[in-house]
């Protein structure tokens, strides 16, 4: 079974990186948004890390998938919470396992229908591969190969834990 360091160490690091990217590109004052459920749960922890001044945003983009008949619909959609708009604002995007890439872009979506951002930063815990879409994240926690038939979910939000499961083809 392929190693993933624990969640808290992954923050860590996550934290480190991103604070150093932000200083780097010169933004002091971002505006987070973690992506209903894991990504909202590490949202919380780094904004709360980087002491982020602006109210941490959450985004539940399942209206916004393009895969539907592959996942199914979500029977418990949340709303989003994001200011009434995000024009030229400097914007984290957090999720916890960036893998085809369509959870990012349905995310994206969401935000351009709320203005245009300034720019947006992607930050994940997990990248793993499987990328269906030329996405990629800023900074990233551990990068990980699994096989086709095996996924990664995070699980809390306390503790925040991993497992991997193998899923029976059918």
């Amino acid at each position: 079974m392929t190693h993933v360091a624990e969640p808290e160490k992954l923050l860590d690091k996550l934290a480190t990186d991103l604070e150093n990217l932000l200083e780097h590109r010169g933004i002091s004052d971002p505006l987070m948004v973690g992506i209903h459920t894991g990504g909202a749960w590490l949202a919380e922890q780094l904004h709360t890390r980087l002491n982020i001044k602006q109210p941490l945003a959450t985004l539940n983009i399942s209206f916004y998938r393009d895969d539907f008949s592959r996942i199914g619909i979500n029977p418990q959609v949340k709303p989003s919470k994001l200011p009434p708009q995000v024009e030229n604002t400097h914007i984290i995007l957090v999720d916890d396992v960036l893998q085809t890439g369509r959870t990012i872009r349905a995310a994206m979506n969401e935000l351009f229908d709320y203005g245009r951002p300034a720019s947006i930063t992607l930050a994940c815990l997990i990248e793993r591969t499987g990328r269906e879409l030329p996405i990629q994240a800023d900074v990233v926690g551990q990068d990980l190969e699994l096989n086709n038939n095996e996924q990664i979910k995070l699980t809390g939000p306390q503790p925040l834990a991993w497992e991997i499961k193998r899923m029976d083809k059918s």
